[in-house]
């Protein structure tokens, strides 16, 4: 599938951007993977994908809430936005590594 594979993401939040390398395997319209950044790695959760289309949720525990993300895959860049709960909404886009 389009999704699978390690993409180096940067999220741009209000605290400034936070790279992080993002590990993802499909089967069927399922997602599963891993992020992995300053604050450590935390496996994703509720992987979804729909062609091109993906969505993930990772729990922040440093902050004490669960981070949902939705992308497009379009070759090797992957672009999208994030839900940061009471922060907002921030965007992040990627390339495959």
């Amino acid at each position: 599938m389009a999704v699978d594979g390690t993409w180096n993401l940067t999220l741009n939040t209000p605290m400034g951007a936070q790279n992080s390398t993002l590990t993802l395997a499909s089967s069927g319209d399922t997602v599963t993977g891993k992020m992995e950044g300053p604050q450590g790695t935390v496996d994703i959760e509720n992987g979804k994908v729909n062609g091109n289309d993906v969505t993930w949720d990772i729990t922040a525990a440093q902050m004490n809430m669960t981070i949902g993300f939705k992308g497009t895959v379009d070759g090797d860049t992957i672009k999208g936005s994030a839900s940061l709960g009471a922060f907002g909404e921030a965007q992040f886009e990627g390339t495959r590594a």
